[in-house]
């Protein structure tokens, strides 16, 4: 077995076991998935935006993010606001749900998916936590090309996972097309941002 083998293979199943979670991001890609809406675009701003993080983090910069008071309360309180916005307008979907044809309301120009993309993907804390910070902090167990390993096994599972999720999604589309399953899942993504929202603020107040 080569040597960079496992430390890849770590960085793997890392990622994977990071990003495979109902999330902001997650809940995102699954609905634009379902209308088939910047599908790929939005797959790949989102796997990119990992990997980057993911390499700053490698890099040391989980290091300097977490001895900013300062930054931590930035992020944290404007991703607070952002996913509880968000998860006002999943709710009012929810309470006036439409079929599949119908629900193609999503962020329909280009600009707007990816604005809300990046929104997602930079004003959640919990991304930041994710890659840079932990990722970061475990990668310091392995040294020099080991490391660079263990980057791209982390990196590569967010590029097959928000691709699986993006495209596979398609497969619940005949489930999509009645309203009562729209209502389900966007009364569960109101939930999701909603705690997530409220998790982030009580951290914050609770230090």
């Amino acid at each position: 077995m080569s040597p960079l083998l496992a430390p890849a293979i770590a960085g793997l199943l890392l990622g994977g076991s990071l990003i495979i979670a109902i999330g902001a991001q997650n809940a995102f890609i699954l609905r634009q998935g379902l209308l088939r809406q910047h599908v790929f675009i939005l797959c790949l701003i989102c796997a990119l935006s990992d990997a980057a993080l993911i390499g700053l983090g490698v890099a040391g910069l989980g290091a300097i993010i977490s001895s900013s008071q300062v930054l931590i309360a930035v992020v944290t309180l404007g991703g607070a606001a952002f996913l509880a916005v968000y998860a006002v307008m999943a709710l009012r979907r929810a309470l006036r749900p439409s079929g599949l044809e119908a629900a193609r309301t999503g962020p329909g120009s280009l600009k707007a998916a990816v604005l809300m993309c990046l929104a997602f993907t930079f004003l959640n804390p919990h991304v930041y936590l994710d890659t840079v910070l932990l990722v970061g902090g475990l990668s310091a167990r392995y040294e020099g090309t080991a490391r660079l390993a263990f980057a791209i096994g982390a990196m590569s599972a967010s590029f097959l996972w928000f691709f699986g999720l993006g495209y596979g999604a398609r497969v619940l589309e005949p489930l999509f097309k009645r309203p009562s399953a729209w209502r389900v899942l966007d009364g569960l993504i109101a939930a999701v941002m909603a705690l997530l929202s409220a998790s982030l603020m009580y951290r914050f107040f609770t230090g």
